[in-house]
């Protein structure tokens, strides 16, 4: 039964993965972006113009800039979608996606600092000028950390035995399909308030949340296959850079940076010091 349960879940994820990264399905995301940004730069124009009235969404599209958030929003969607889908390959590379997508979100976090300044004078955008500053830094440190951590990183196989390793991905691909569903239940409450209240949600925290409980169910499921203190210590550290960058997405301007930037650090740091036990321990004791 048990063999059955991930044999199925593992050919359904497989179909949706090659799905979501098929050439048609970037092509049309692509399309959609700029579709949803035109959009939205023309209802924002219709707006305040008051050729049109939007009710409970006249606050939004009465900001010009609004239209570069609505954009910035639904690439993060996206970018969530795929971190899904990177999870099974290795749990270093879910947390590279999950630092990819804070970047991100520190650049679209600039842009709305940006919305925010109505005069061009220094005492009016002085607080929105230095919230921009820190963001598109924090981002610039987090790519160049991502360069590093993305070239330093090394994979070895959870266990010696192909049986186990093969389990070990079936499982996390079990896993990855109940994040599937948590993301389209989460995605369609905030549809359904936005249409109700006229206020997004932005329910990133939620997801981010349901992130940390997967990545410790990773840590349970791999202490089935091994109990090599340091691997499930690996495995435990990036729970920890998940956890940073959850605090980091519910803090104020400039410490959400500060505790972005030190998560990514904290990931390389921990790269470094695994590759050199990869290199300088016997292979009896990274495989005991």
């Amino acid at each position: 039964m048990k063999s059955l349960i991930l044999s199925g879940s593992e050919f359904i994820f497989n179909k949706l993965k090659s799905i979501w990264e098929n050439p048609k399905t970037n092509k049309f995301t692509s399309i959609f972006l700029v579709f949803a940004f035109i959009i939205s730069i023309t209802i924002s124009y219709l707006d305040r113009s008051n050729l049109v009235s939007l009710g409970k969404w006249d606050e939004y599209f009465s900001n010009p800039f609004f239209a570069i958030e609505i954009s910035f929003t639904l690439l993060l969607i996206l970018e969530l979608l795929s971190l899904i889908f990177v999870l099974p390959k290795s749990v270093s590379k879910s947390v590279g996606k999950q630092l990819e997508l804070l970047s991100l979100i520190f650049l679209r976090s600039a842009f709305k600092e940006f919305s925010h300044i109505t005069d061009f004078n220094w005492k009016v955008m002085e607080i929105p000028v230095i919230h921009m500053l820190f963001y598109v830094f924090g981002a610039l440190l987090i790519f160049v950390l991502l360069g590093f951590i993305y070239k330093l990183q090394l994979h070895t196989p959870l266990s010696t035995t192909e049986d186990d390793n093969k389990g070990f991905i079936q499982s996390k691909k079990l896993l990855s399909l109940f994040l599937f569903l948590a993301f389209f239940i989460i995605g369609f409450h905030d549809v359904y308030e936005l249409l109700k209240t006229g206020e997004y949600l932005r329910s990133f925290h939620t997801f981010y949340n349901t992130l940390i409980f997967s990545d410790i169910i990773i840590v349970l499921f791999a202490l089935r296959y091994t109990l090599n203190y340091y691997k499930i210590f690996r495995y435990s550290a990036f729970v920890v850079a998940t956890i940073f960058i959850r605090i980091s997405l519910s803090t104020e301007p400039i410490y959400d940076v500060l505790i972005g930037v030190i998560a990514a650090i904290f990931v390389l740091c921990l790269t470094l010091t695994y590759n050199y036990f990869l290199k300088d321990l016997p292979d009896r004791k990274l495989q005991d």
